[in-house]
């Protein structure tokens, strides 16, 4: 039985290097991808605060097709281009969005969502998907956050892929 939780006080290094070191050890003798990402959607949910949806799009031809979250039901399929994860996916940049009513092209799933993070997941020069957190906070999500994430993108990208 694993059990994980955060730091308590922890600053966002230290948050994240949990995080991940959690997800380490859930996701390193899983071969399951959809199995990874939904524990690793859960240790999200878990660690980080604020949140309102934690979860994956995986890339599927030419658009996002919805994969494992916590959170309220969401948009099933994404064109890349289109939104915030569709940025994230077009670009394979990290999409740090404070305001997501000011984002063009936004794709309001849930109305409460604020602001948001979207860290595309690459292995071997592929795009896998993306990492999409919202919060119903305002500028909830900041430099350290994307880096946070983008490590642990890193770190799973073969075990999603």
């Amino acid at each position: 039985m694993f059990d994980f939780a955060p730091t308590a006080q922890a600053d966002k290094a230290t948050l994240y290097a949990d995080l991940v070191s959690a997800a380490d050890a859930l996701t390193r003798d899983e071969p399951d991808a959809m199995a990874n990402m939904a524990n690793i959607s859960a240790l999200l949910w878990q660690f980080l605060p604020d949140l309102n949806w934690a979860g994956f799009y995986r890339l599927i031809g030419d658009e996002l097709v919805l994969g494992p979250f916590q959170g309220k039901p969401a948009c099933i399929r994404i064109p890349v281009g289109r939104g915030v994860c569709g940025a994230a996916a077009a670009t394979r940049e990290t999409q740090l969005v404070e305001d997501v009513h000011a984002f063009p092209g936004h794709i309001a799933c849930d109305a409460a969502s604020a602001s948001e993070v979207v860290v595309p997941v690459i292995h071997d020069g592929a795009l896998v998907g993306v990492i999409d957190l919202d919060s119903p906070r305002a500028a909830r999500f900041d430099a350290d956050d994307a880096a946070g994430l983008e490590g642990l993108a890193t770190m799973i990208a073969a075990r999603i892929a």
